[in-house]
């Protein structure tokens, strides 16, 4: 009579126990986060190190979410079909101005241009080019990754600077960073943008004639890791264990001691062999990136100004309006 007793008890409690459970670990936000570059983009390769991580599995899950380009993202976000999205500074305002997302957030850092005697992205001319200086590219065609791109502003900011305008002084053509140096080399352009990695082929057949550095008169904040407001406000406690595990990664991407994982790991998501990152990658070679991950808003500010004033936005905007970084803060102060 006991043992029936406990039969039933057993009967009735245990699924209620695995029930909670259950309900418990779908309570637990999936929070999906985008990149483009393999390596290039922080979300590609810090949740392959979930052994430093704390949280990931317990307070969030995480979706890292390949995009072939930024614009997918922004209608992504607006679809309610991703959190988190890598967004270069002229993509983070025409997500504002034309998306009308005057709810989209600046949350942390993700990579800065030439800052201090970390790398800067490169324009290239060919090695035996006559083109000496910015005036030599009168009547010349240049290679772009994409009008109003980050790269494109500050080559149009540069050949601004020296008196040259589009259309009227030289030519744009489009291409992808893979076949940069193809044309060059074949001279179907005069000058190619250059980013890591493609810059190390550049530099094969190519001398660097400028910098973003020198284009836009100093550090960039290139890129961030933007959010909505609203998925914000829902999911703060959330955000911040996902951004203390993030930042815990970082720093052990950052360690010089650690370069052998690293490379392996980045071989791995670019799907190269991991030689290919050796000795430069998240180094003074690369470009910067923050621990905290707490981005750069005076450089922010300077760079979608100038997208502003070369006719890629409308109106002027004020980056501070559109920044919440209490969640990259606070997640940092756990660290320390």
């Amino acid at each position: 009579m006991r043992l029936s007793k406990l039969l039933m008890i057993a009967i009735i409690v245990v699924p209620l126990v695995f029930g909670a459970a259950t309900s418990q670990a779908q309570q637990i936000p999936k929070i999906r986060v985008a990149w483009v570059l393999p390596q290039g983009n922080w979300p590609s390769v810090l949740w392959e190190k979930k052994d430093v991580m704390r949280h990931v599995g317990k307070t969030y899950n995480v979706e890292t979410i390949h995009f072939q380009g930024t614009p997918l993202m922004i209608t992504a976000l607006a679809a309610g079909e991703l959190d988190i999205a890598d967004l270069a500074y002229s993509s983070f305002a025409l997500a504002i101005e034309n998306a009308n997302m005057e709810d989209l957030r600046i949350i942390s850092d993700e990579v800065q241009d030439g800052v201090g005697r970390y790398y800067s992205n490169e324009y290239f001319v060919r090695k035996d080019s006559p083109i000496k200086k910015i005036e030599d590219l009168k009547g010349k065609v240049v290679a772009s990754v994409g009008a109003g791109s980050a790269v494109d502003i500050a080559l149009r900011a540069m050949l601004r600077k020296h008196g040259l305008e589009e259309k009227r002084d030289y030519t744009i053509v489009e291409a992808g960073f893979p076949n940069m140096k193809a044309m060059l080399a074949e001279k179907k352009v005069d000058l190619v943008s250059g980013a890591l990695p493609f810059s190390f082929g550049l530099a094969e057949v190519g001398n660097a004639l400028f910098t973003m550095k020198d284009a836009l008169g100093g550090s960039t904040q290139l890129a961030i890791w933007t959010a909505r407001a609203g998925f914000l406000q829902k999911n703060r406690a959330a955000m911040v264990d996902l951004m203390e595990d993030a930042i815990r990664a970082a720093h052990f991407f950052l360690d010089p001691k650690n370069e052998e994982e690293v490379i392996e790991i980045c071989g791995r998501v670019a799907k190269l062999p991991p030689s290919a990152f050796k000795g430069w990658v998240y180094t003074e070679k690369d470009q910067y990136r923050d621990p905290n991950m707490l981005p750069n808003l005076e450089t922010l500010q300077k760079a979608i100004d100038t997208q502003q004033q070369l006719g890629f936005l409308k109106a002027k905007l004020d980056v501070k309006k559109y920044a919440d970084l209490s969640i990259v803060k606070e997640a940092a102060a756990r660290i320390r």
